[in-house]
């Protein structure tokens, strides 16, 4: 090999870029960004930009290599393309995520024969009720990788009716038989594929603007990599794209057992390595509450990290799963003082700016955000007449759309606050402290700590909750390790194994961690841009 390779990786809150010689794995530059998700290819753009201006021309460049956590994110936040799913046959009936679960008799025996006729009948009936209501569709029959005959004509009565939305049926994304399983992989394919083809178009825009022209592979969360124009139909297969990289990355040159744990803005992702190998689940991953049969490394995702949501419960701060852009991180950011309030008002509405005036004056909740700038959820139920949970649904879809952002107070804030980071406007995360602080009667500094110590117990548990999956069956430690602290006692763990640390947040958070489990942490070499790393050298392994 010969000439350089790139690899980045696009996350919640950082776009990385790294800049590799190809035949010596030497990292010749990096560069890091903030994540643009009313634009991916902005953010894109300028990491590439950014490398390359320091070091090559765009000729000398043989690959680019992507590694993505977005689809993880949008699992974990509850985010993602409206889907109504179709499950053909006599199974036992359980519930997904998504914005209907409809039931229609059909499926196929054990042999492939047909176990009872597709009702067509309430198939043609029941999908114009959703035309209006999902983005894409997902279908499972039972039994159906023996025979699809009845997820074919269903697919075919979507399109007749609904023409122009994707339909996943779940014989082409999972050949094991568990129904839940196989529904929610297909679930996920139809949830995430405008997620991805969005990312996808990005990636060509941003190479467009640099002058890149070289092959483009994207990381899948089996570790492998697979051209760009392919994955755009098989989605979900990257739901552990960034894990995948962030194990090729922890894995390095380590003969030993460690625990690599990346902790980004959105999310925290943990990974075994034994024997400086990260094992692989070939059953399917699980990530958040979905069990799925999509081939990746074994790992474990779960919401907690920098730009995690701050509230208070009951008189102590709390994290949500659902990341926003922290007060430190927000241009213009009106007075804290004005808007922020516990338990009514813990987060901002900001409009993304440059949006179509057309788009603006058909929205009620754009059009009053433009004509009176940022504010708060209540305000704008108040003005708009659109309250409750519609006002909700509302931001949610909004935000899915990318046309605006919620801002609130972050882990992120109370860093800055601290003075232990400094990347962003401090003076912003301090006010935004105060508020907080004021309500719980305690001082600035007592409350951000508190917020890192409950950022700190988060990532804990999802450290343990992985490494409980490996000795006791699926998450039968779960509750026991939700209450380990209770009135009657307290349980403390002693880890046999050292921490691997990757991503931008880790060096906050990991180092008090680890002294909690009685071990180690290590920080390796660029490991603030590891999943980059890793996304390059998965790639350069693509083309040997």
């Amino acid at each position: 090999m010969s000439g350089y390779s790139i690899g980045i990786d696009t996350g919640g809150t950082y776009t990385d870029a790294v800049l590799m010689e190809s035949a010596t794995g030497k990292v010749i530059a990096w560069h890091k960004e903030r994540t643009t998700h009313h634009d991916l290819s902005v953010g894109v753009g300028q990491a590439l930009a950014g490398l390359l201006k320091q070091s090559v021309q765009p000729s000398e460049v043989s690959r680019l290599s992507v590694s993505t956590t977005l689809a993880t994110n949008a699992v974990v936040e509850g985010r993602g393309a409206r889907v109504g799913l179709f499950v053909l046959g006599y199974v036992r009936h359980f519930k997904l995520p998504v914005v209907a679960n409809i039931f229609v008799k059909g499926g196929h025996t054990i042999t492939g024969d047909e176990d009872e006729p597709l009702d067509i009948e309430t198939l043609i009936d029941t999908i114009p009720g959703l035309a209006k209501e999902v983005d894409s569709y997902a279908v499972c029959g039972a039994m159906s990788i023996k025979n699809p005959a009845h997820e074919l004509v269903t697919q075919e009565a979507i399109k007749m009716i609904d023409g122009g939305k994707p339909v996943f049926c779940s014989h082409l994304v999972s050949e094991h038989p568990g129904m839940l399983e196989r529904s929610a992989t297909a679930c996920l394919h139809a949830k995430l594929m405008p997620l991805m083809v969005d990312f996808l178009a990005s990636i060509q825009r941003s190479m467009l603007g640099v002058g890149l022209e070289c092959p483009v592979t994207i990381i899948c969360g089996n570790g492998q990599g697979e051209p760009l124009d392919t994955i755009a139909d098989q989605a979900a297969v990257t739901m552990a794209s960034g894990p995948a990289a962030t194990a090729r990355f922890g894995a390095g040159d380590s003969v030993s057992t460690a625990l690599v744990v990346d902790v980004g803005g959105t999310t925290t992702d943990v990974c075994l390595l034994k024997d400086g190998e990260p094992l692989l689940n070939k059953e399917g991953c699980v990530i958040g509450q979905w069990r799925t049969h999509v081939e990746a490394v074994d790992m474990y995702t779960a919401g907690a990290g920098g730009d995690s949501h701050l509230i208070c419960v009951d008189g102590h701060p709390e994290l949500k799963k659902t990341r926003v852009q922290p007060l430190a991180m927000t241009l213009d950011l009106p007075d804290p003082a004005t808007w922020l309030q516990l338990g009514l008002d813990e987060q901002l509405v900001v409009p993304v700016p440059g949006l179509d005036p057309d788009i603006v004056v058909a929205d009620p909740i754009l059009r009053f955000l433009a004509e009176n700038g940022p504010c708060s959820p209540s305000l704008i139920g108040e003005k708009t007449s659109v309250g409750g949970i519609v006002l909700e649904k509302r931001l949610e879809r909004l935000m899915f759309l990318q046309q605006l952002v919620l801002v609130g107070f972050t882990p992120t804030d109370a860093l800055h606050a601290l003075g232990h980071i400094d990347i962003g406007n401090k003076e912003a995360s301090r006010a935004g402290a105060a508020v907080l602080a004021k309500t719980l009667g305690i001082s600035v500094e007592e409350f951000c700590q508190q917020v890192i110590e409950v950022t700190e117990d988060a990532i804990e548990t999802i450290l343990l909750k992985y490494l409980g999956r490996t000795v006791w069956q699926g998450d039968q430690s779960t509750p026991f390790l939700n209450r380990r602290d209770n009135e009657l006692f307290s349980v403390k763990f002693a880890l046999k194994v050292p921490l691997i640390g990757i991503g931008a947040a880790a060096r906050s958070f990991l180092p008090g961690i680890a002294k909690r489990l009685g071990t180690t942490v290590q920080f390796p070499e660029y490991c603030e841009v590891g999943n980059a790393i890793g996304a390059a050298l998965i790639g350069e392994n693509k083309t040997n």
